[in-house]
């Protein structure tokens, strides 16, 4: 005689079904589906309005700001952002420049540095000059509307409100849309948490009213 199948609980089913949507389940997943199965609806809901439904960035522009972002916070567990890249039509070539958009905005904080402490020497424009020189090396073929939004999800990500200026403005005056912006930055919050958010959109609407910008809202 064949025993039963146990029927399987809310939980479970939540992570059968989270499975099937991204192809992998990750340990608080699993404990959310054990303590609490609404609560782990409810994420998953936000989860996959915010980066698996497609709103207003395509896929490959998605991907290209997941995969800056990711390189800016060293988050190693995030491979399958690489994965949808590649199935979206990224070459190996087209995710390095992701990765070199991340690269350069770190070279930020070396010619602020730079500007700041030795200003007789180095003045705030030949800094910006250079930084901006790095930048363009580094996007390599991303669309520049794409890689000036992905460099201010960047600096975003990293609380750098001084970087995060210029790219919001380079990206306003590259094409980038409200939308577009708007999107991008909305996976700080899945990334980064509500605080570093609440930082960036504050950046945003600051920058928007000083250089005469499309703000947040």
């Amino acid at each position: 005689m064949v025993a039963k199948e146990k029927p399987k609980n809310e939980g479970a089913k939540m992570l059968d079904a989270m499975f099937a949507k991204r192809g992998y389940l990750l340990p608080y997943h699993r404990m959310l589906a054990a303590s609490d199965h609404k609560l782990l609806a409810t994420y998953d809901a936000l989860y996959t309005r915010l980066t698996l439904d497609e709103r207003i960035l395509t896929s490959v522009e998605k991907e290209t700001v997941w995969i800056a972002l990711i390189a800016t916070t060293r988050e190693k567990l995030a491979i399958f952002h690489f994965e949808r890249a590649a199935a979206a039509g990224m070459s190996n070539s087209a995710i390095s420049d992701a990765l070199a958009i991340a690269a350069a905005c770190e070279s930020f904080n070396a010619l602020f540095f730079g500007h700041t402490a030795f200003t007789k020497w180095v003045p705030e424009s030949l800094a910006l000059k250079r930084y901006v020189r790095i930048f363009e090396a580094a996007r390599g073929r991303t669309l520049p509307a794409t890689a000036e939004i992905a460099a201010a999800v960047c600096h975003a990500g990293l609380r750098n409100a001084d970087g995060m200026r210029i790219h919001l403005q380079r990206a306003f005056a590259s094409g980038a849309t409200h939308g577009q912006m708007a999107e991008a930055l909305s996976y700080v919050l899945l990334h980064r948490g509500g605080p570093t958010m609440v930082e960036a959109v504050a950046c945003w609407e600051k920058t928007a009213k000083e250089l005469a910008i499309p703000g947040p809202y």
